[in-house]
């Protein structure tokens, strides 16, 4: 079985056609597929959509990613785990994909390759700013694929960060993979589109205009990781 875990907090403008992408990607694999969708403190129609799709509804009001992934991994009954955002939505063929790669035995698991929904000039510079760090870290991310038992096996997301602990998955799936003499994959037969929300919030510009606010998210200042995660408006 394959489980796809997806933290929510208030995601009912996003989270239809991520749960639309999981339901069309189960169609092309044979085992079975459950998606658990954990709500963080959602006051909206959340709940609602993700049980009109058949999704396991996990809660968990932590201001923290970390655990909130955690619980549902916890619940997750599969043998393949897969983390995806809210308001990201996968190929038709990523989860053959995802099972294709762990199947080969040469893979421990990895990330995915990932679009934005839009692009501007503004985008462009935005991510421009925190490029170094991202090449620096050595890994893809966008969608997190693995075994379970290795995701246990590495103690899941750190729930010590409350920012790029995504990031610190990676390289520590990353490094448990070459004790077993395998690799950390890239995804390129199937993608990932993700929704540029926070720039239509902050604006294209945010990052390029105010670079110190993506360090200081980096570094895990609690006031900038508060404003751009977990105060966001619905």
């Amino acid at each position: 079985m394959i489980s796809v875990v997806t933290p929510a907090h208030n995601e009912e403008r996003f989270i239809h056609k991520c749960l639309e992408s999981v339901r069309r990607a189960a169609c092309s694999v044979t085992e079975p597929v459950e998606h658990i969708v954990v709500l963080n403190r959602c006051t909206d129609r959340t709940a609602e959509i993700a049980e009109s799709f058949g999704a396991k509804l996990v809660v968990e009001d932590a201001r923290n990613l970390s655990r909130i992934r955690n619980a549902g991994a916890a619940a997750a009954t599969g043998d393949v785990l897969i983390t995806i955002d809210a308001d990201s939505w996968m190929s038709n063929n990523m989860l053959a994909a995802v099972r294709e790669y762990l199947d080969s035995g040469k893979f421990i698991g990895g990330g995915v390759q990932m679009y934005p929904e839009r692009l501007s000039l503004g985008i462009v510079c935005s991510v421009a700013v925190i490029l170094p760090y991202l090449i620096w870290s050595g890994i893809s991310a966008g969608m997190f694929w693995c075994l379970k038992k290795d995701f246990e096996a590495i103690g899941g997301f750190d729930e010590r960060l409350t920012s790029v602990e995504d990031v610190d998955f990676g390289q520590r799936l990353k490094r448990h993979g070459k004790k077993l003499r395998k690799r950390y994959g890239t995804i390129h037969k199937a993608h990932l589109v993700t929704s540029c929300r926070k720039f239509d919030e902050f604006g294209d510009w945010c990052f390029a205009r105010r670079p110190w606010e993506a360090y200081n998210i980096i570094r895990g200042k609690k006031e900038s990781v508060d404003r751009f995660f977990y105060d966001v408006r619905s």
